[in-house]
């Protein structure tokens, strides 16, 4: 369930929100060839099942940038924006893979709003967002992605 924003006003009151969860996401092979053959990364461990089979992690696991991606698909299923203006990605900090995302696993985004700002004629609002693995104590990724928000002015 996401959470509606029409104003920089609920917006900036909404630091320190948790936003709750995504749906799960299969995390499948055809995925992760994909963002192979759009980045160019054919490590094995990634595309190669029958070596990764015996490899470190017993599997394919996805590429963390393909799990960083992610953030990107569960930011709108946690956040929606009325009355907007624009909205650009400004950048992320604090970058992490805490687990390998094995192939096959279920994944779903958890968000946080850390820290709202008024940047004058825009807002800038820092999300954690977790890619959590059903089954596992740690996340496939952590990020504080970091987005600014310019509303309309609101019709009086």
């Amino acid at each position: 369930m996401s959470t509606l924003f029409s104003s920089a006003e609920q917006l900036l009151a909404a630091q320190g929100q948790d936003l709750g969860r995504t749906d799960w996401l299969v995390i499948t092979q055809e995925r992760i060839n994909l963002f192979a053959e759009a980045t160019g990364d054919h490590q094995w461990i990634h595309v190669d099942p029958v070596r990764a089979a015996t490899g470190p992690f017993g599997a394919c696991i996805a590429h963390g940038y393909l799990t960083l991606s992610l953030a990107n698909l569960f930011m709108p299923q946690l956040m929606q924006f009325a009355n907007l203006a624009m909205g650009i990605n400004y950048g992320s900090d604090r970058l992490r893979f805490p687990a390998a995302v094995k192939v096959g696993s279920r994944v779903r985004g958890h968000g946080e709003i850390l820290r709202v700002e008024n940047l004058g004629q825009a807002l800038q609002a820092v999300v954690r967002m977790s890619v959590e693995i059903e089954g596992s104590d740690r996340p496939g990724c952590v990020v504080d992605t970091i987005s600014r928000y310019t509303f309309n002015p609101l019709q009086k």
